[in-house]
């Protein structure tokens, strides 16, 4: 198997990128065929999981339904090998007009050159 050596500072920046300007499609040229993501909330340990390339393009797709205003700024990117970190600020607004802005990271798994996981934690602010 090989590791991230594609995967580089640059790709978490231009994967951020791609989620502020709300762009599934180059989001999910990052992503491998049999990736997964972890939401930051759901029923389960690893909150809610979506598996495979369709429905991880669905669960993040949800995160600008329920936030249409979605940014997640000041981001700090960091790659170990195989793993990486991204942590920034989420800010966004719910249709009933309540706001998040709260500091949050996702922490990656790589595998040939793709994001193999997505995990995402948010901290657990009240909404403004």
């Amino acid at each position: 198997m090989s590791t991230s050596s594609s995967v580089d500072l640059h790709f978490l920046q231009d994967f951020a990128a791609a989620w502020n300007r709300h762009d599934i499609e180059a989001l999910m040229s990052f992503m491998s065929e049999d990736c997964a993501f972890h939401a930051v909330a759901g029923p389960d340990l690893m909150g809610r999981s979506f598996h495979g390339h369709d429905a991880v393009r669905a669960g993040f797709q949800l995160a600008w339904q329920t936030f249409p205003d979605a940014a997640w700024l000041n981001a700090e990117h960091f790659v170990a090998g195989d793993r990486g970190v991204s942590e920034s600020t989420f800010c966004g607004t719910r249709a009933d007009g309540s706001r998040i802005e709260a500091r949050m990271v996702d922490v990656f798994t790589f595998r040939d050159g793709k994001i193999a996981v997505k995990n995402a934690f948010r901290k657990d602010r009240p909404a403004q």
